[in-house]
């Protein structure tokens, strides 16, 4: 079970030939998952080192729900992985109150990527439309607030579920190991009811609310009178908007994959949890970091210094091997 957040499919009968052929795909698909995520660690370490470490960054509301998007992103693509990797590599059993945590944690944490998408669009469209309040309405502590929001209402949906199953299964359920996916707690259909409206409403939402700002801030490009300078910046404040839009709707369309297309492919699970969980959160600092002038300039400074730094240590080592070396033939 790759999707923690969609139904299983049916399991289809593969000669032993499609079977090795299918774990060399899936291992080779792993492996490009494992090498994208110690990429996608690397930089959001350096970014989110330079967020912490600059008190003006933490103090803008723009960087804090960036930051706040990068450290869910990754803590969305540890627990994916995490489960990934016990139910189709190294198939173990987890006790079922600690799998429905985490997998419920990891629904959670899938609703609040595009919920903070649509907080990150509502901040630029008033960055953007309103300049003159931008500092009145993003604050530091509304920005805060904004985030327990956007997590209790990820939460919501999750807790009703956890009501539903305590009260539908008996109490020596949570005492049993199981193999954690997620349909090991589909009990009910009022559950897949509510995980579906849940996605429903939320894709229309945040899809309603990132083009919304996406139409204002053209208008506002559009009738921009200050140079062609600021209608340039304008159109990229858009144009960032509409890959958030596209992200967005990468995620949502991976359940609508599964569950229409499962019987007919027999790698879907894997391909659809690379395209549309991973690869949107792996691309996530390139379009919103190393975008921005601010944390550009400092991941340049960054690597310039480690360069620096790996030069010395190799003349270091150089000069200590050559030593030895002298040593060793005077002796």
């Amino acid at each position: 079970m790759w999707n923690v957040t969609s139904a299983p499919g049916n399991t289809t009968q593969v000669s032993p030939t499609n079977s090795q052929l299918g774990v060399i795909i899936r291992t080779t698909f792993f492996v490009s998952v494992l090498v994208c995520l110690f990429f996608f660690a690397y930089l959001v370490t350096i970014i989110l080192t330079v967020f912490f470490t600059k008190p003006s960054l933490r103090e803008n509301s723009r960087y804090v729900l960036f930051a706040h998007m990068l450290i869910n992103d990754v803590v969305y693509l540890v627990m994916t992985l995490y489960l990934a990797i016990i139910t189709s590599y190294l198939p173990m059993r987890l006790p079922a109150h600690v799998c429905y945590a985490i997998v419920m944690l990891s629904s959670a944490s899938y609703k609040v990527t595009a919920y903070n998408l649509g907080v990150m669009a509502l901040e630029r469209y008033v960055a953007i439309c309103f300049p003159l309040r931008h500092s009145e309405f993003c604050t530091r502590q509304r920005s805060a607030i904004a985030l327990v929001g956007i997590w209790a209402i990820g939460l919501i949906p999750n807790i009703a579920d956890c009501i539903i199953l305590s009260t539908s299964v008996p109490s020596s359920f949570f005492s049993l190991h199981v193999i954690c996916a997620r349909s090991a707690f589909m009990n009910t259909s009022v559950q897949t009811l509510i995980r579906n409206l849940t996605h429903i409403l939320s894709f229309t939402l945040v899809g309603l609310i990132i083009i919304f700002t996406y139409i204002k801030i053209m208008m506002v490009a559009l009738r921009v009178d200050s140079g062609k300078e600021s209608a340039i910046k304008a159109s990229r404040t858009v144009m960032l908007h509409a890959i958030q839009l596209f992200l967005c709707l990468m995620a949502f369309s991976n359940n609508l994959l599964e569950i229409y297309l499962m019987e007919y492919m027999y790698l879907l699970p894997l391909g659809s949890f690379f395209l549309f969980m991973c690869l949107p959160r792996f691309i996530s600092p390139l379009i919103y970091g190393i975008r921005d002038e601010v944390f550009r300039n400092y991941i340049k400074r960054f690597m310039l210094c480690r360069q620096l730094r790996v030069h010395k240590i190799k003349i270091v080592v150089f000069k200590t091997v050559r030593c030895m070396v002298i040593l060793v033939w005077y002796s």
